[in-house]
C-alpha cells in the first residue's frame, strides 16, 4: 500500500501566449521504469589477486561495478566451508582460519597438465593444496577431502558468475555478454580453457583481448584528439600480483580503403613478459622472511612453516607490510597468535626488502627490452613509457625502469582500472546494443605458428618433413591465411605447432605446455582427384584455410580442392542466375532498358571484386573475371543488336561471340581437425561440471533468501516496537491495537531466535506478511497525516492557477470579445462549477478530518485528493488545448481582397498580417519542450541511441 503511494512536487509551466500566465502543479507519482529492449554488457578483468567488472547499460557510458561492500575491485578468491560459498574479503578470512578451503590466484593454472612448471611453482607457493590430475584430459584438479573436487575452470566460472551478479546489481538489467582481459603470453589451450569457465558462468564472450591492448585502447581512447596521420609510439608496462609485461604500441590515423572512413588505430609492435615476476613473489619473499625470523625466536619447537594456518597468516601481513613499505621507509608486522598462542611482532626496513629481493630488481627490466627489440624501435622514439598494474608502486621498480630510459615514467593511467575499462569500450563497441565511435585494435602474435607435413617424392626417395610458415612473431591479427598443397595425391595429414621460439627460454618454452596445436587429417583425397581429373584443366591444389581471430583463438576453418575447367559461354553472358534474375527484373522498371543495363553492370563488378578479394587471400592472383570489368557505355553498345546487318551475318557474329571460359571449381574436403594440447572442458565432464555449479549456485540463492527473510522479519519486528514507542507513530494506533501489536511483536520475536530444523525462506516470509497486515493500519494512518498538507497544497495551488486562467478565459467569449471567440459560455460555466465545487469539497473535508483523532479511520485521503486534481487539471487541460488549436476568422475584406490576390497573382503575402489584426504569441511547442528536457550532456565519445543508447 505504502509503496503505491505519490509524492507531490510543484511544477511552474511559464506563460502560454496572448499575455495569459498559467500556473501548472501536478503530481509526480513513483514508477518502476524497465527500459524495453535494454541490454548492458560488461568486462572483466580478471587478475590473478583482484577482480575488477566494467559494465556498459543504456544512459551510463561506462563506469566500475561495485561489490556487495560496495568496493571497486573484489580479491580473485572464492572458498567453501560448512557448505557455504563465499567470495572476495569473507573468502580470505576464511583462508586464514583453513587455507585449504580458499582457491586463489588460480589464472594461470587454466589449460595446465599436472606436469606443468608452473603447476610445480604453485605446490611449492602453497604448499596447502592437494592438487591432483584430472583422469581423462591430465588437467589441474584441487582435491579436498574424500568427495569434493574442484577444477580451475569451476573455480575460474564461480568468479564470472559473482561478477555478473556485480554487474546486473549494478545496472539493474540481466547480463549475458562480456569481453574478458588475458594476460598476452596466453596460449591456444589456456584461451580455450577461459571460454569454457565463461561458458559454464553462462556468460557468451565476446572477444578475449590482451590486458595491454585493453589498456592501449582505454589510453587511445582519452586521447582521441592528440592521434594524427604521424605514428606515436608508446610503451605500456605492467606489473601485477603474478607477472610483469610489456608493449610497445603505435597511435596513428589510417584511412580504411573499404569504407574509405579514417579511424585511429593502436598496434601492438612489441611484447615482452617474464611470467613468474610480479608482487606475489616479492610478498612471497617477505612471507619466508618473517617465518624465519620468528623460527629464530624458538618460542615454539613447531616449525611455522609446517602449518597451514600460520603460513597463511604470515602471508597476509606480508601482503600488508609490502603496501606500507611502499610509501614508508619502515614498519612493524604483528600477528596475534600466530602459532600456539605466541604474538610477533617484528619491525622491517625498505632497505631489508629491497635486500630480500634483490635478484627480481634487474628481472624487472627485461619485458622492456624484449618489447622494444621484438617491434624493432629503439627508445628514443618512444613518446612515453606509462605504467600500469599494482606492482609499479613499488618505489625501486619504477627506480630501475627509470634508470634504464633516462626519461620521467608516466604514471596518468588509472593503475588498477585501465584494462577494465579499456576492455569494456570494446564489448560496447561488440555488441549489438551500442555505437561507440571507431577505434580500431590490432594486436600482434607472440608465439609464431606454423605448418609441418611430410612428402613423399615418389621413386624410392626418403620422405621430406617440410614446414610452412603460418603466423610469424608480432604478426597483427585477426588475420586469415592459406596454405596450397599441390604435390598430395592420396590422404594425408599436417600438423599446427608452435614454430620459432628461439627468443624464449627453456622455462618460458616449458611453461607454454604442449607445443603441437592441431592435427588435421584429410580423408578421401584420392578419389576427389580422380573424379575430377576430367574435367580439371589447371590444378590449383588442395587449400587449407586458417583463421587467428580477434580472441587469439586459432582455427583450421576448412579445406577444399582448387582447380579450373572449361566453361563454353557466350560473350555478354551473366555469369550467375542471380546476376540475371536481376537483370531481367531491372528491366521490367526501366525505360528501354538503359537503367536496367546499368543494375546489372554494377551488380557484375561488385560480384567481380568479391571474387578477386577471395583469389587474392588464397594465392596472390586476381580472378579473371576482374579483368573483365568494361565501363557502362561500352558494355550497353556490345550488348545491342544491329538491325541493319542481314541474318546471316547475325549468325556468323554470334558463332564468334561464342568463346572458351576457365572457371574456378572449389569442392570441399573431408577432414578432421584434433587438439593436440590439453582439451577444454567438454562432452560428459562438461556436463557434469555445469549440474554441480547449478547445485551450488541453488544451494547459496537458497541461503541468501533465507537469510534475507530472517532479517527482514526481524527488522520489521525492532521497526515497528520502535515506533510505538514514538508520539508521532503511537498516537495514530489505538489501545487496543497497540496492545495487540506489541503481542504479537514479542511472540516473533521469541519464535524468532528459537532452533528451528530445516527452516525455509516461505516461513520467515509469511510471518513478515501477517505482521505487515497489522502494523500497516497504524502506518498508514501516520503516512496519510504526513502527506495530506502537502497534497492539499498542490490542490489549492492548482485552484489557484485555474482561477487566473479562468479571468483570462471569461474575455475570449463570443459575447465578450466577437473577435476572440475561442470558448463558448457552457465551457466557461462548466470550469467555473467545477473550481467552486473542488474549493467547497476541500474545505468542508478538510474541517471534518481536523475534528478526528489521529487513531481514528482517515476520511480525508490522499487518494480522494489526487481524483479532484485530476478533474481539475482535466478540465483545465481541455480549455489550454482548444486555445492552442484555435485560429481567428477570416474578415470578409480580408477574403475580398485574397480573392483579388490570387486573380492577378500579385499582392503582399504578408498584408493581413500589416492591417489590423495584431501579431500573437505562438504557444511554446510541446514538442520542442520535451526535446529540451530530454537532452543531456554526453561524455567523450558517447551518444545516446535507440532503444540502447550509443556510447
Amino acid at each position: 500500500m505504502l509503496a503505491n503511494q505519490c509524492r507531490w512536487r510543484s511544477f511552474n509551466a511559464g506563460c502560454l501566449g496572448l499575455s495569459l500566465t498559467l500556473y501548472f502543479i501536478f503530481v509526480v507519482g513513483f514508477m518502476n521504469m524497465q527500459s524495453a529492449n535494454a541490454a548492458a554488457v560488461m568486462s572483466v578483468d580478471l587478475g590473478t589477486e583482484w577482480m575488477k567488472v566494467g559494465v556498459v547499460s543504456p544512459g551510463v557510458p561506462m563506469e566500475i561495478a561495485l561489490n556487495r561492500e560496495s568496493k571497486r575491485k573484489t580479491p580473485a578468491i572464492l572458498a567453501f566451508r560448512d557448505g557455504m560459498r563465499t567470495f572476495g574479503e569473507d573468502a580470505q578470512t576464511i583462508g586464514i582460519r583453513e587455507p585449504s578451503a580458499a582457491y586463489g590466484y588460480l589464472l594461470d593454472l587454466l589449460g595446465k597438465t599436472i606436469d606443468n612448471p608452473i603447476v610445480d611453482l604453485y605446490r611449492k607457493r602453497f604448499p596447502y593444496y592437494d592438487i591432483v590430475g584430472d583422469l581423462k584430459r591430465n588437467t589441474v584438479v584441487f582435491k579436498r577431502g574424500d568427495d569434493e573436487t574442484f577444477s580451475v575452470e569451476e573455480l575460474i566460472a564461480q568468479m564470472l558468475v559473482k561478477a555478473k551478479e556485480f554487474a546486473q546489481e549494478s545496472t539493474q538489467q540481466p547480463i549475458a555478454e562480456c569481453v574478458l582481459t588475458v594476460p598476452g603470453y596466453f596460449g591456444q589451450a589456456e584461451r580455450e580453457a577461459l571460454l569454457a569457465a565463461a561458458q559454464l558462468a553462462n556468460l557468451k564472450v565476446l572477444q578475449l583481448i590482451n590486458d595491454y591492448a585493453a589498456v592501449a585502447l582505454n589510453y587511445g581512447v582519452f586521447h582521441r584528439g592528440e592521434i594524427n596521420e604521424t605514428a606515436q609510439y608508446f610503451l605500456f608496462y605492467d606489473m601485477g600480483a603474478y607477472k610483469t609485461s610489456a608493449a610497445v604500441v603505435s597511435y596513428q590515423l589510417v584511412k580504411d580503403k573499404q569504407t574509405k572512413e579514417t579511424n585511429p588505430v593502436v598496434q601492438v609492435l612489441g611484447v615482452g613478459f617474464d611470467r613468474t615476476l610480479g608482487g606475489l613473489e616479492i610478498q612471497l619473499r617477505l612471507r619466508d622472511y618473517l617465518a624465519d625470523e620468528f623460527n629464530a625466536l624458538k618460542k615454539t619447537k613447531t616449525d611455522v612453516k609446517s602449518s597451514p594456518r600460520a603460513l597463511a597468516k604470515l602471508f597476509k601481513e606480508a601482503g600488508r607490510l609490502k603496501n606500507v613499505l611502499s610509501a614508508n621507509n619502515d614498519h612493524y608486522a604483528q600477528i596475534e597468535n600466530l602459532i600456539e598462542d605466541n604474538d610477533f611482532k617484528l619491525q622491517v626496513t625498505r632497505e631489508k626488502l629491497e635486500e630480500l629481493c634483490a635478484d627480481l630488481w634487474p628481472r624487472a627490466t627485461k619485458p622492456l627490452e624484449q618489447a622494444l627489440a621484438s617491434s624493432n624501435l629503439s627508445l628514443d622514439v618512444i613518446n612515453q613509457v606509462i605504467l600500469f598494474g599494482g606492482g609499479t608502486r613499488v618505489p625501486r621498480v619504477q627506480e630501475t625502469i627509470k634508470a634504464l630510459i633516462k626519461q620521467e615514467l608516466g604514471k596518468n593511467l588509472n593503475a588498477d582500472e585501465s584494462a577494465t575499462m579499456g576492455a569494456v569500450y570494446k564489448a560496447a563497441d561488440l555488441s549489438a546494443g551500442f555505437k561507440v565511435k571507431k577505434f580500431v585494435v590490432k594486436d600482434a602474435v607472440l608465439y609464431p605458428l606454423q605448418v609441418a607435413f611430410e612428402r613423399d617424392p615418389g621413386d624410392g626417395a626418403a620422405v621430406k618433413h617440410v614446414k610452412r610458415s603460418l603466423f610469424a612473431l608480432m604478426n597483427p591479427y585477426p588475420q586469415k591465411k592459406v596454405i596450397t598443397f599441390n604435390k598430395h595425391t592420396d590422404d594425408f595429414e599436417f600438423f599446427v605447432n608452435y614454430g620459432d621460439l628461439e627468443r624464449y627460454t627453456p622455462e618460458e618454452v616449458a611453461a607454454i605446455g604442449s607445443l603441437n596445436i592441431t592435427r588435421v587429417e584429410l580423408k578421401q583425397v584420392k578419389e576427389l582427384l580422380e573424379k575430377s581429373k576430367k574435367e580439371s584443366v589447371d590444378n590449383k591444389g588442395i587449400k587449407a584455410y586458417f583463421y587467428l581471430d580477434d580472441s587469439g583463438i586459432f582455427r583450421c576453418t576448412g579445406v577444399e580442392y582448387v582447380y579450373d575447367k572449361q566453361k563454353l559461354v557466350e560473350e555478354g553472358d551473366e555469369d550467375s542466375t542471380l546476376a540475371k534474375l536481376g537483370s531481367t527484373i531491372s528491366k521490367l522498371f526501366t525505360k528501354d532498358g538503359e537503367k536496367a543495363s546499368d543494375n546489372a553492370d554494377a551488380s557484375k563488378k561488385d560480384q567481380d571484386q568479391e571474387q578477386e578479394e577471395q583469389a587474392t587471400g588464397d594465392d596472390g592472383s586476381k580472378s579473371e573475371s576482374s579483368k573483365r570489368q568494361a565501363s557502362d557505355a561500352e558494355e550497353q553498345a556490345q550488348n545491342k543488336p544491329d538491325e541493319s546487318k542481314p541474318e546471316t551475318e547475325k549468325n556468323k557474329e554470334k558463332e564468334k561471340n561464342e568463346t572458351i571460359k576457365l572457371v574456378t571449381i572449389k569442392t570441399p574436403v573431408v577432414h578432421s581437425t584434433h587438439l593436440q594440447f590439453a582439451p577444454p572442458l567438454s562432452g560428459a565432464a562438461y556436463d557434469s561440471s555445469q549440474v554441480k555449479l547449478q547445485a551450488i549456485n541453488k544451494a547459496e540463492e537458497h541461503r541468501v533468501r533465507l537469510e534475507s527473510a530472517f532479517n527482514a522479519l526481524e527488522s520489521h519486528i525492532i521497526e515497528v516496537q520502535q515506533k510505538l514507542d514514538e508520539e508521532q507513530y503511537g498516537s495514530c494506533a489505538t489501545d487496543a491495537e497497540k496492545e495487540k501489536l506489541l503481542s504479537e511483536c514479542s511472540t516473533l520475536s521469541e519464535w524468532l531466535y528459537e532452533d528451528h530444523e530445516n527452516p525455509v525462506p516461505e516461513l520467515y516470509e509469511d510471518k513478515l506478511t501477517q505482521l505487515k497486515k497489522l502494523s500497516n493500519v497504524f502506518l498508514a494512518r501516520h503516512w496519510e497525516h504526513e502527506e495530506r498538507p502537502e497534497a492539499i497544497k498542490a490542490l489549492k495551488g492548482m485552484i489557484d492557477g485555474a482561477d487566473k486562467f479562468l479571468l483570462t478565459a471569461r474575455n475570449l467569449t463570443k459575447d465578450i470579445n466577437p473577435d476572440k471567440d475561442v470558448f463558448t459560455q457552457v465551457e466557461i460555466d462548466t470550469l467555473i462549477k467545477v473550481i467552486s465545487e473542488t474549493n467547497e469539497w476541500v474545505e468542508t473535508e478538510k474541517a471534518a478530518q481536523n475534528k478526528l483523532k489521529r487513531n481514528a479511520e482517515v476520511r480525508l485521503t490522499v487518494k480522494d485528493i489526487t481524483e479532484k486534481m485530476a478533474l481539475l487539471d482535466r478540465e483545465v487541460k481541455y480549455l489550454v488545448n482548444k486555445i492552442k488549436i484555435w485560429k481567428p476568422k477570416a474578415k470578409p475584406a480580408d477574403k475580398e481582397k485574397t480573392k483579388e490576390t490570387e486573380k492577378d497573382g500579385s499582392g503582399d503575402q504578408h498584408g493581413s498580417a500589416d492591417k489590423e489584426e495584431p501579431a500573437q504569441a505562438e504557444p511554446p511547442s510541446t514538442d520542442q519542450e520535451h526535446s529540451e528536457e530530454a537532452t543531456e550532456t554526453p561524455s567523450p565519445d558517447v551518444d545516446d541511441k535507440t532503444p540502447h543508447g550509443e556510447l
